[in-house]
């Protein structure tokens, strides 16, 4: 049976890859050339990402969309519902009127 060594990808005490270990840049001193690995690394993930996110972000953004354009378009339609309902009222009222007055001059 091999050893576990560091090219094996392996922990051979609980069968797990090696998670890489979270370092703060700030209190560590880093080589430029590590910097430059890390910014690299990062554009690579970011750069990886960016595709979903940005099909994420127009498909939130048209519905959102959708729905203020439904609820703009609902607010003219009961809008002009609630006009329409009044000129029947007022028409309804004429005619009461007249019919009432129909009837006193009678």
């Amino acid at each position: 049976m091999a050893s576990s060594g560091a090219g094996d990808p392996l922990d051979s005490k609980r069968g797990e890859a090696p998670f890489a270990q979270r370092i703060d840049p700030t209190r560590e001193k880093l080589t430029p050339e590590q910097l430059h690995s890390m910014r690299q690394a990062e554009l690579a993930q970011w750069q990886k990402v960016l595709p979903r996110r940005r099909t994420r972000n127009i498909v939130t953004g048209l519905g959102i969309g959708a729905l203020v354009l439904a609820i703009y378009g609902y607010t003219f339609y009961s809008i002009s519902q609630e006009r329409f309902l009044d000129e029947l009222e007022d028409e309804a009222k004429a005619a009461r009127a007249r019919a009432l007055a129909r009837a006193s001059g009678s």
